[in-house]
Formats: structure tokens, sequence, C-alpha cells
């Protein structure tokens, strides 16, 4: 769906189908503001051909999740799972089993 704006539901809602929404913007720092405008973080997904940039921005983006010039980002290996109201830690890979897993620290002065 093409000139999705911050004002319409598909902009700020999860949608679990296969919908692509395009946000039109100028400039890379808009689109970043763009993307974490929105109380969920499941995932982003955006195109470039700068490396540089897929870093810059993919490290800005506040979503569990980011694929840069791929639209399938999720496999049994790899941690699965959003940030914001988009779910509660992760499943999948190493990150998954942890969280399972409680850590205790013990100090001892014997």
């Amino acid at each position: 769906v093409e000139g999705v704006t911050p004002g319409m539901d598909l902009f700020s809602q999860e949608i679990f189908g296969p919908i692509v929404s395009v946000t039109p913007f100028d400039h890379e720092e808009e689109a970043i503001e763009l993307a974490n405008s929105s109380q969920v973080g499941l995932a982003s997904y955006f195109c470039t051909e700068n490396l540089r940039r897929a870093w810059r921005v993919a490290e800005r983006i506040q979503t569990g999740m980011v694929g840069v010039n791929e639209g399938i980002i999720s496999a049994e290996n790899v941690p699965f799972g959003g940030i914001k109201q988009s779910g509660l830690g992760r499943e999948g890979g190493q990150e998954g089993l942890e969280e399972y897993l409680d850590t205790k620290y013990i100090c001892m002065g014997i």
C-alpha cells in the first residue's frame, strides 16, 4: 500500500499478513523518526544500496528485528521478538533459550 501516512491505522498497527506499507520521506533522519514514532516494534524493513547507511539506520531503528533489502528475516536459529508493545522477550536461537534461564550471581567471602 503506497502513500501510508502517520495518521493511518496501517502506519501504527502491526499487520500480520502479506501487506507492505510504504511511507514516503524526504531525508534519512525523517525516515528514522517516522519508524521510531510507533508504539510497536516487532520489525522494520528498508532498502538501500549503501552499506554504511544500512548499518547506521538499522542500529537507530527501535524494533526487535530489522530487514535490509530482505523481506523474510526470521529463521529457527535466530532470535525472534520485538520491543515496545510488541512482545515479551525472544524465541529462537541462543537468545530464545536464555529466556527460560535465570542467572544467579553468588559472591562468598569464606
